[in-house]
């Protein structure tokens, strides 16, 4: 387990100056300026393979430093495709020499395409009926949705309003995942879901963590569980894990600190969601 996690930080070191320089050319090593359209899933992209998807919701609530569905949105999803493809034996969908990803909402056909979905910015999400009829569908048929990236006990609250209106609490409760369980050894050991911060956040404030002080303290991970035990939904709370993956080229010190870490996150709960 010490050569893989020492595998991890050398092959992202490697990656990560690669993609500094390629981002630096427009690539995706950073996250450039602007905001990229959503890109759509029609039934004749799917190949069978890895697709990253993420989750686009109508955003009736701000949350702090949150931008809605489109949060880390779309180096995120590039960057971890890339990852996943040098890390495992995953087959990714690629275009040349980018990872296919694609955004989807709740209503979408397309989404029982996807292996997992992401929401990024979560309790900025008002869930219509049919929205929440879409995500139980595809939930209770296999998928899996992955929270991320929401701060404080506010936003707790706004996003199992959300889900609850998916997976109704009387039925299907929330639960703490604890250290023990096997989604934190699906590839890498994972002894506590680390706190990464923005980027932004993490550079402004010299260094800390707590994106909100001491109303964010300490990072953890949540999930629901269908009634074989299978994680239905995941929830990472007072941490953007995604911004080690979306960051990772822009800072060394930023890179070194959270991205090995983020990823180890990432592909565990991936790989764990494939497999179960």
């Amino acid at each position: 387990m010490r050569g893989l996690r020492l595998s991890l930080v050398l092959l992202l070191t490697a990656a990560a100056v690669a993609a500094a320089q390629e981002w630096r050319r427009g690539g995706w090593g950073g996250r450039g300026e602007g905001f990229a359209p959503p890109r759509y899933m029609k039934p004749d992209d799917y190949d069978g393979k890895f697709t990253f998807c993420r989750l686009q919701y109508t955003r009736v609530r701000p949350q702090q430093r949150g931008l809605g569905w489109s949060t880390d949105y779309p180096n995120a999803d590039q960057n971890f495709s890339i990852r996943l493809s040098e890390l495992t034996t995953t087959a990714v969908s690629m275009k040349g020499r980018e990872p296919n990803h694609y955004v989807v909402r709740a209503t979408d056909e397309s989404i029982f395409l996807c292996p997992f979905v992401i929401a990024s910015d979560p309790a900025s999400a008002g869930f219509s009926p049919e929205e929440a009829a879409g995500l139980r569908a595809y939930l209770l048929k296999g998928g899996l949705l992955w929270a991320d990236d929401f701060w404080g006990p506010w936003a707790w609250e706004d996003w199992l309003g959300e889900i609850g209106k998916v997976l109704p609490p009387s039925q299907y409760s929330v639960q703490e995942v604890p250290a023990d369980h096997p989604i934190h050894r699906a590839l890498f050991e994972v002894a506590s879901i680390p706190q990464v911060p923005s980027f932004q956040f993490w550079w402004g404030s010299g260094g800390q963590t707590s994106e909100m002080g001491s109303y964010s303290e300490g990072a953890h991970m949540a999930a629901i569980f269908d009634r074989q035990g299978r994680p239905m939904v995941i929830m990472t709370h007072n941490t953007d894990i995604q911004d080690a993956w979306e960051r990772e080229g822009e800072l060394p010190e930023y890179f070194l600190e959270f991205s090995p870490k983020g990823y180890a996150v990432g592909l565990n709960v991936v790989l764990y969601g494939l497999t179960h």
